[in-house]
């Protein structure tokens, strides 16, 4: 009988890529083991040399913060309901980097999400829940989600985003954003003064810490404000490699437009700095009645509190940042890179998502994009410098209605890769490294 030994090859191949295929679909490990596909690539997002966007979802929906768990499957938090759920579910079974199952659950919409010790944890405006990671082929959680955290959070109609993440003794910290521009008597109105003291500060404007696993706590039973003075902190994180909490700031708003006399309207655009700060317990950062002015590289009065551009007076005692952005261009997510796909200059580094900012007119607007910051033993070691641009799709913006996508959350896959994830249609990026 004669035999065919490149047929046997052939089936053999055939066979073994017939069992990878059935491994990826079962757990995931072909999405989170295989060599993305060139054809799903963007070639209009602008990254360093050796890297590349892999697109993994076109429109999944308004998306705010995202989670990978160590299978590959991808979890986001939606501001808006998609299919009458609020959040969302990928899975690539082939491993060509393009999601080919997406599912949706929940029944709230929000924006923090994290995965912690088994667990898909994730915030409303008001709570925060918990769900068990599914098993098996299920992408999807198998129960209803606990609630954690059962409100009593301040009401508030700005910043009342609660983002979330755990430190490594089982807790978890949430933002409670300041629900004003500077806590002012008749909010953004020229002329008025600051309450003094913030009333706002007690309960709103800084981090609490909570139990990571007890049920239907509050705030006010079983919160512990643990930093305060932060405006906003959408950008909430913990750095497992020096083991503390870190966080990007939002910073106030409309020098010019209320004290014309003192900001020019370039002014207005660069003031105040997105502080990136490093969080102790106890800390003071000191909204309302501070601002960090990074051309001066100081915290200064804050003009409803009798500042005149210069003069320090309570702020020299307050914590500054320990880097300074450009103003308004919105911090939205932060991350510290723990693995190690990528080149030895972004270990241990931070990646931030800037949402992109409003209020910068006349000039244009600025942001639309993921910056890197080198970093070592927990501080920032040389210049911030911009890794994924040309997300907005625009070259210069006058308003954010004409951005694209606008980049609110990322994560790192278990192969080490960056996934961005956007809140204007819900593109999902996973970006790769081909050196």
């Amino acid at each position: 009988m004669q035999t065919y030994p490149h047929l046997l090859l052939l089936a053999l191949a055939l066979m073994a890529f017939g069992c990878n295929n059935s491994s990826g679909e079962a757990g995931g490990e072909t999405a989170a083991g295989s060599k993305p596909s060139s054809q799903w690539e963007d070639p209009s997002i602008e990254l360093p040399d050796g890297f590349s966007a892999i697109v993994v979802a076109d429109s999944v929906g308004r998306a705010r913060h995202i989670a990978v768990r160590d299978n590959g499957d991808i979890y986001i938090q939606l501001s808006n309901e998609q299919n009458g759920k609020g959040l969302a579910a990928l899975r690539d079974e082939d491993g060509d980097g393009r999601a080919d199952r997406i599912e949706y659950f929940g029944s709230h919409t929000g924006t923090g999400i994290a995965i912690h010790n088994g667990f898909l944890y994730c915030s409303s405006d008001r709570e925060v829940y918990r769900y068990p990671l599914p098993e098996g082929k299920n992408l999807v959680p198998d129960e209803a989600a606990r609630t954690l955290i059962a409100g009593g959070f301040p009401n508030q109609s700005s910043h009342e985003a609660k983002t979330i993440t755990f430190d490594n003794a089982g807790h978890l910290y949430v933002n409670v954003g300041g629900p004003s521009n500077a806590c002012m008597k008749q909010a953004r109105t020229k002329g008025s003064t600051g309450m003094d003291p913030c009333p706002q500060l007690e309960w709103q404007a800084g981090i609490w810490q909570f139990d990571a696993n007890t049920p239907g706590q509050t705030q006010k039973d079983n919160g512990k404000r643990y930093a305060t003075g932060l405006r906003n902190c959408v950008a909430l994180e913990w750095n497992p490699i020096v083991n503390n909490l870190y966080a990007v700031q939002h910073g106030r708003d409309q020098l010019n437009y209320l004290y014309p006399e003192m900001y020019s309207e370039q002014d207005n655009a660069e003031l105040p700095a997105e502080e990136f700060v490093r969080i102790n317990e106890g800390d003071d950062f000191g909204w309302p009645y501070c601002y960090y002015d990074q051309r001066k590289d100081k915290k200064v009065l804050a003009p409803e509190y009798g500042g005149d551009t210069e003069t320090q007076g309570r702020c020299a005692d307050v914590k500054s940042p320990i880097l300074a952005f450009p103003g308004h261009i919105a911090p939205n997510d932060l991350l510290f890179y723990t693995a190690n796909a990528y080149p030895e200059k972004y270990h241990n580094g931070a990646f931030i998502a800037f949402h992109g900012s409003w209020n910068r007119a006349p000039l244009p607007q600025k942001g639309y994009f993921v910056a890197f910051v080198p970093m070592k033993d927990g501080m920032p070691t040389g210049d911030w410098e911009i890794f994924a641009d040309n997300i907005a799709g625009e070259e210069e913006i006058a308003s954010p209605r004409e951005a694209e996508h606008r980049p609110t959350g990322v994560a790192i896959g278990p192969d080490g890769a960056l996934y961005i994830a956007d809140s204007v249609k819900g593109k999902v990026w996973k970006v790769v490294y081909n050196g």
